[in-house]
């Protein structure tokens, strides 16, 4: 599949912008819309074709999605547990990768689901706080396609 290339921050050899999959800004796009699930497919359809290091990165951050889309629908047991699956993908990628600061984005998700991840409740009854969602924000920024 010819698609443009994207790069890690400590790949962008001092680049100010870098090209990423339209499909991976598409689910960033969407993510900071906060329309969860449609970013979820977004990275989904980029996920089924890649067929290399990132494959695990994206698994990663599609279930950080689904995490989102729970929590904001009241299933906290599946957004608990996607939080800790999503977590285990990308960790192996930390500090950063394809643009992505994921110590902060690991940060932003915690304080996200502060309340969720101290509840010992089967069934806890927790909404989230709209404030607390986290934004993607890429560095590099991606290269304006204007």
């Amino acid at each position: 599949m010819n698609r443009p290339s994207y790069h890690s921050p400590a790949k962008a050899n001092a680049v100010e912008t870098t090209a990423y999959h339209p499909l991976y800004l598409k689910g960033i796009e969407y993510f900071n819309e906060c329309d969860f699930y449609e970013s979820h497919e977004s990275w989904e359809e980029l996920w089924a074709d890649e067929q290399g290091d990132d494959r695990k990165f994206l698994q990663g951050l599609i279930q950080s999605a689904v995490a989102l889309h729970h929590f904001g629908n009241g299933n906290i047991r599946g957004a608990r547990k996607l939080y800790h699956t999503s977590r285990s993908y990308l960790t192996p990628y930390r500090p950063g990768h394809l643009g992505l600061d994921l110590e902060k984005f690991f940060a932003e998700m915690e304080a996200c689901f502060a309340e969720v991840l101290a509840s010992e409740e089967q069934y806890p009854r927790i909404e989230i706080t709209a404030d607390l969602i986290p934004e993607i924000h890429l560095a590099p920024p991606p290269t304006s396609t204007t």
